[in-house]
């Protein structure tokens, strides 16, 4: 399979069922944070603001979501049911993904990178 060059095409390469997830998790973190910058980086979508803020990727029977080790640690509670890692978490593509929180942990992710880069956040910056 060709590398991806944009998250249109990267999307594209997957069937269907899996592609609606995608999408969906795509809308979910550019409506939380609709002022970052999409990319495809390590072969997958990457979303940058002031610095990296969330990555994610389709395998076969899960997508991966990668918000960072602090995004992971901050919502331990919630992503404990699921599988993950360090800085990964695994939602199974045969469930509905969990949009409430990975939106949750996106809009923690920017505030965050907003106070590492020494920012304050606008009150527009959640707006387009």
């Amino acid at each position: 399979m060709k590398k991806a060059t944009s998250v249109d095409e990267y999307i594209a390469g997957f069937p269907p069922g899996m592609q609606k997830l995608l999408l969906q998790m795509r809308a979910t973190i550019r409506k939380a944070a609709p002022k970052a910058e999409e990319s495809i980086s390590y072969g997958i979508p990457a979303y940058m603001l002031e610095v990296r803020l969330v990555y994610f990727g389709g395998f076969k029977n899960h997508i991966g979501f990668y918000p960072r080790v602090s995004g992971i640690s901050k919502f331990e509670k919630q992503l404990f049911v699921y599988k993950g890692a360090k800085g990964s978490v695994q939602f199974p593509a045969d469930r509905p993904l969990p949009v409430a929180l990975i939106t949750a942990v996106v809009k923690f992710r920017v505030k965050e990178n907003f106070e590492k880069a020494g920012l304050k956040i606008k009150k527009s910056a959640g707006k387009k």
